[in-house]
């Protein structure tokens, strides 16, 4: 059987599909496999996302919270130049998702016995398995989003937007419920506060937030805040760990092969090894696009690392106590899900720019208020005001930029994807590698700077017309395989 429909030039093309009735079943299919991808990751960053938020203040010591965050950023970097390709080639997205999760378990395990010679192995081990399960998450949403296209009347764009915000809707709550376990853990039965976190607000205020300066602090000027006892750490770290392996296992039983709709469209996952395949991904740096975009997409791994490592520690550690943590960050990540949900909705009504000015502004607001914030304990609600809105402007940055990514360059979705991977992480590796040596101050100041650099090569990008001129490719008469090719059974 065929269906008619059109592709966004207004010319009809055929659908094929399997048996009579089959279009609404499989355009549900396609976003149950949106769903439970979803679903996944929120499970498996509810334990990654609770742990990272602790790493630099319960391993405060020798920065070996901080010095593990910036190994699996660092591997992250190779992880992204020489494996997604390959590894999706050798497996599918959807093999390559379930079983990069697993990468994350020892960093989990780790936990129980924290010590530079577990902790940075195990890192290094996220970092390797974090860049082909992201890259494989990003293009099989795309290339969802462009089945479903040829099944309905939405353009494939708006589609593309969709898919990543449900998806970090799902991903953003991650905050939510890995940082209640946390607090909830930690703060369970404490009557009182402990006497090591009563602070002088007036001593808070002179050495806490911009003026925090982390190892290069004396004990007499920075607050102690002792760690928290073992048993409940290995308790956290236990309930993760069931976490990880709990979401890999919801992709292996849950999600369909990506096999099923790219039937006849070409990508850039072409099983190439060595230095062809480090080519292929770094063959789109040639792209003016993809150099405008970078500082971008290196701000919002710079932005994400300072949140987690130097926001926590600075101001909500520093000011308040390791115990808030959770609690702020659940904040963020309700904040973050909210509007990772709406904005591609937001953007059909108020385009991609408007949206892309707002945060800019925001964020830029944001940055200039923490140097000059003074946090004390006792206004506690600025705590969450200031994640809040943060997790606001990170939802935008990451639904906007990923989308944007693949929607300028069609066809070369894994290679796209793998490049904003790498340069997120670069981001991410070179705040965190700071990170224990500058104060808070000059690591605001080095935001604000990459911040306004991105704005202005994405504005570049929006001014050359890229986005608009764009002349959509033909739909690919996609073939969704059924029951009858179920011996096709290679990236299952």
């Amino acid at each position: 059987m065929t269906l008619d429909n059109r592709d966004k030039t207004g010319q009809f093309v055929k659908v094929r599909t399997e048996s009579t009735g089959y279009e609404p079943a499989e355009r549900w299919r396609i976003t149950r496999n949106v769903l439970v991808i979803g679903l996944a990751f929120m499970v498996n960053f509810t334990a990654f996302m609770g742990a990272t938020n602790l790493q630099s203040s319960i391993n405060a010591d020798q920065s070996l919270g901080t010095f593990t965050l910036a190994s699996i950023y660092g591997s992250l970097i190779f992880s992204n130049i020489f494996l997604p390709t390959l590894i999706i080639s050798w497996l599918g997205c959807k093999w390559t998702i379930s079983l990069s999760i697993l990468t994350y378990v020892p960093f989990m395990a780790a936990q129980f016995y924290p010590k530079f010679y577990t902790m940075i192995p195990a890192g290094l081990m996220v970092g390797i398995g974090a860049g082909p399960l992201w890259c494989a998450k990003c293009t099989y949403l795309t290339v969802a989003a462009d089945a479903y296209a040829t099944l309905s009347d939405v353009a494939t764009d708006v589609l593309v937007t969709r898919f990543f915000g449900v998806f970090f809707m799902f991903y953003q709550m991650a905050q939510v419920w890995g940082n209640l376990i946390s607090s909830a853990v930690l703060s369970y039965g404490m009557d009182a506060v402990p006497t090591n976190t009563i602070l002088n607000s007036t001593i808070v205020a002179e050495v806490c937030g911009a003026n925090f300066c982390g190892a290069t602090s004396g004990d007499a000027e920075s607050p102690k805040l002792d760690r928290p006892p073992e048993e409940r750490i290995h308790l956290i770290s236990g309930i993760y760990l069931c976490c990880m392996i709990a979401a890999s296992l919801i992709v292996a039983f849950g999600v369909d092969s990506l096999s099923r709709y790219n039937r006849g469209r070409s990508g850039s996952a072409t099983g190439l090894s060595g230095i062809k395949l480090l080519a292929v991904t770094l063959k789109l740096l040639k792209e003016k696009s993809q150099l405008l975009i970078l500082p971008i997409i290196i701000f919002i791994g710079a932005e994400q690392a300072f949140l987690f490592a130097d926001y926590n520690a600075s101001f909500v550690s520093c000011a308040w106590g390791i115990s808030n943590i959770g609690y702020v960050m659940i904040c963020f990540g309700v904040t973050n899900a909210i509007a990772a949900l709406g904005a591609g909705s937001i953007m059909k009504l108020t385009g991609r720019k408007a949206l892309m000015i707002f945060a800019f502004c925001l964020h830029l607001g944001i940055l200039i208020f923490l140097l000059r914030w003074k946090p004390t304990p006792d206004r506690s609600s600025m705590f969450f005001l200031m994640s809040g809105l943060w997790g606001l402007c990170d939802a935008m940055w990451l639904v906007q930029v990923n989308a944007l990514s693949g929607i300028l360059f069609p066809g070369k979705e894994e290679a796209a994807f793998s490049n904003f991977r790498l340069w997120e992480s670069t981001g991410s590796v070179i705040t965190y590698a700071y990170s224990p040596y500058l104060c808070t101050q000059t690591k605001l100041y080095i935001l604000i700077g990459i911040l306004c650099l991105g704005m202005i090569g994405y504005g570049l990008i929006e001014w050359s017309g890229k986005t608009e001129r764009r002349v959509p490719e033909p739909k690919p008469d996609f073939e969704l395989v059924g029951n009858g090719d179920a011996n096709d059974t290679t990236k299952l």
